[in-house]
């Protein structure tokens, strides 16, 4: 985009100041945080299509049809439960000892326990493996701070528009990972079906390759990923005898004037530490600007996480039952073509969305979005029941699919509001990980929730609705929630 476009563009947005040009983003150390973001997503979305026939399996539901949707609601719920119990520990320990230990900690306990899940025969070993991955899993507010430490005001719309790279491959690759290489011996029986192994445990190949990949990412992390807290001591550096005053932390570009709906002061490492700002206690940053900001966010994640969790139960539930009846391949195609579309959606759009309209008004129409996304699946479920899987099911399902790519636009705005809540930079850390306690609550309810919900549904024909009038009522308190953020963004101080 040229410059006198973005100065055509944002009239409303800059009535006294000039927008300046974007900072180009710093690749080498952006790229490393894209991917090793991508860890995460892989783990979760692995699970999605073979969750509902992996509890069918363990045969904890007797048989029982209508309670699958209940148990692999549990099983998601369970990994936000016990982070929800430590998420806020580890992004205030980030901004002491630093972004990357935490994050190699983070990595090591999503490997560790995906080799777990795969490994695991009884609901309760499920249960286990779930658990330890949420609990030592601190990363997701840890790496927002460090994409806020290495852009600034210009950029940092643009690198959060990347973000949903990682989620959108991890959502893609997942759910192919998961629905291709489970139960491998019945699948490709050339190949495994002489392992004794494969038949024992039918889910671990599918588990084994994100676990793999997070070692891999821990490798990377360890070797090429730099610091971004300057000013106090890591745990490697005090072994090599340096303290962090010595260190060279990522720096992001300098700071230009920044337009009124981007951060707007102090919004680079050094920036806020020639300021002397320090970690705040948590009592300062329970203030309403942070309250606000981080009440949105699990607004979202709630209503998103329970459509996530009801839409592969409901592509795999019998059609007689109100579902579409699809197998576990085909419902990994499904979503995996999501995941593509909608990365390349939020690369290619988001930026200069946000550029022309801000990100009040991008967060409130995404959000509204959320309405007409829900009330498809009813409609695609009615429409099946009389043409079988014909073209105008597979049109609605598309139609759905882009109104999830609409509502996913709202979590990069989040983003932004969250980073200029902090009330300094050097509380970001405690601050994203206020917020992502919030989301850790909303996804532990979310999921469970839903699909309890579903599940309730399908047993009682009279109330089948009663599913989608619960996510209606989600989406209308996001868009009241919407209503409380402010158009123009806060600005920091000291």
């Amino acid at each position: 985009m040229s410059q006198q476009q973005v100065d055509e563009e944002t009239p409303l947005l800059l009535p006294v100041q000039q927008k300046k040009a974007r900072t180009p983003l710093p690749w080498r150390q952006f790229s490393i945080i894209l991917f090793l973001q991508l860890a995460e997503p892989l783990t979760s979305q692995v699970i999605a299509p073979f969750a509902p026939q992996l509890i069918r399996d363990i045969g904890i539901t007797d048989g029982d049809e209508t309670r699958v949707g209940y148990y692999v609601g549990l099983m998601h719920s369970l990994f936000f439960a016990t982070q929800a119990l430590t998420v806020l520990h580890w992004s205030r320990i980030s901004d002491h000892i630093g972004r990357k230990p935490v994050i190699l900690t983070g990595l090591f306990g999503l490997s560790i326990s995906m080799y777990c899940f795969g490994l695991s025969r009884t609901f309760w070993g499920l249960v286990l493996s779930r658990a330890l991955n949420g609990a030592l899993n601190g990363n997701i507010g840890v790496i927002k701070s460090m994409m806020v430490e290495i852009t600034d005001s210009t950029n940092l719309a643009q690198a959060y528009a990347y973000m949903p790279i990682a989620w959108s491959s991890g959502g893609a690759i997942g759910p192919l990972i998961g629905g291709s290489l489970s139960r491998p011996a019945d699948r490709f029986p050339n190949i495994f079906g002489h392992w004794q192994f494969m038949k024992t445990y039918p889910y671990f190949l599918a588990c084994a390759v994100p676990a793999t990949f997070s070692i891999l990412a821990w490798v990377v992390t360890f070797l090429f990923l730099q610091e971004t807290v300057p000013t106090r001591v890591t745990p490697w550096r005090l072994l090599k005898g340096q303290s962090r005053e010595h260190s060279t932390p990522v720096k992001g570009p300098a700071t230009p004037t920044g337009s009124s709906d981007s951060l707007s002061t102090e919004d680079t490492p050094q920036r806020a530490k020639a300021d002397g700002s320090k970690p705040l206690p948590l009592r300062s940053l329970l203030i309403p600007r942070v309250i606000i900001a981080a009440g949105n966010y699990s607004a979202l994640s709630f209503l998103d996480i329970a459509f996530r969790a009801v839409q592969p139960v409901f592509f795999a539930t019998p059609l007689e039952l109100g579902g579409l009846g699809l197998d576990p391949p085909r419902i990994g195609n499904i979503l995996a073509i999501y995941g593509v579309i909608n990365g390349l959606f939020q690369i290619f759009f988001f930026a200069d969305l946000h550029d022309r309209f801000g990100s009040k008004t991008i967060y409130s129409i995404s959000m509204a979005a959320g309405i007409p996304m829900i009330v498809t699946l009813p409609i695609i479920n009615a429409v099946a029941r009389v043409q079988g899987l014909s073209l105008m099911v597979w049109v609605i399902v598309g139609l759905q699919l882009a109104l999830s790519m609409i509502l996913n636009l709202a979590y990069a705005c989040v983003f932004i509001y969250i980073a200029a809540a902090s009330p300094n930079q050097a509380s970001l850390g405690a601050t994203n990980g206020i917020a992502q306690l919030g989301v850790s609550i909303a996804r532990t309810i979310g999921p469970a929730s839903a699909t309890s919900m579903f599940s309730f549904s399908i047993k009682n024909p009279h109330h089948a609705w009663i599913v989608y009038y619960y996510l209606i009522a989600l989406v209308c308190m996001g868009i009241c929630m919407s209503l409380l953020l402010p158009r123009h963004l806060w600005k920091n101080h000291h």
